[in-house]
């Protein structure tokens, strides 16, 4: 690539959204493509921080909760990649996907693993587990238990994951990615934001969109063109 600087990426989206495990595929392509010349930062917004009011409540005409199956049933359809279990929400229903967040920005802030992997690598593997387990699944990861399970598959210590939330730093790491979210003024989950949020992509984006974004920060500016400021 022609540019020295990779570029960031800040993603932000909430575990038990269905879009959010569509797109990273997405995510894993980029990685793949740009290798070091992308750096990809995963972050949390709380879009499902209260689930009895968004869907218990808010999907009351629609069905609640079964309304709600239905409808990522017919996401889940729409995408080869990815498999949606026919009982989410309706027989396994987080309460928040707050709790899921602080244990991921728990593993985030731990550092190295013990096989010498980085956070970033084992938690952006976490992340993945977490939502195989509920949208493939169908396991309450809201449930502490339930994180540990995940987390022990991957070799991460309950331990050293429990100290970090007992601190306060963890729940620290998620109040800035909450205050983040309403700074840059986000709409919701997944939104994929670059160029020191001068661009925010939301939503259910082709691949395409992405790496043209990418390819555009990464390109030096030819002799004669303008410079914005």
């Amino acid at each position: 690539m022609s540019s020295t600087d990779p570029v960031s990426i800040t993603y932000f989206s909430d575990v038990l959204c269905i879009w959010a495990y569509a797109t990273q595929i997405r995510l894993d392509e980029v990685t793949k493509q740009f290798g070091s010349d992308v750096q990809i930062e995963y972050r949390f917004c709380p879009v499902f921080g209260n689930t009895a009011d968004k869907i218990g409540r808010g999907w009351a005409d629609k069905g609640s909760y079964e309304g709600f199956n239905r409808h990522l049933q017919d996401v889940g359809n729409k995408f080869s990649h990815i498999d949606v279990h026919p009982d989410i929400w309706r027989t396994t229903r987080p309460a928040s996907s707050d709790s899921v967040h602080l244990f991921i920005k728990a593993v985030q802030g731990l550092g190295s693993m013990p096989d010498g992997s980085g956070e970033a690598s084992i938690a952006t593997a976490l992340i993945w587990r977490l939502r195989r387990a509920f949208f493939a699944e169908c396991r309450d990861i809201s449930q502490r238990h339930v994180q540990y399970e995940v987390a022990e598959e991957l070799g991460i210590s309950p331990g050293s994951v429990e100290a970090e939330i007992n601190s306060g730093r963890a729940f620290a790491l998620l109040a800035a990615d909450y205050q983040e979210r309403d700074r840059l003024k986000l709409e919701g989950s997944p939104t994929f934001v670059l160029n020191q949020g001068r661009q925010k992509l939301y939503g259910n984006l082709g691949y395409r969109v992405i790496e043209a974004n990418i390819r555009e920060l990464l390109r030096e500016p030819g002799i004669g063109e303008m410079s914005w400021c």
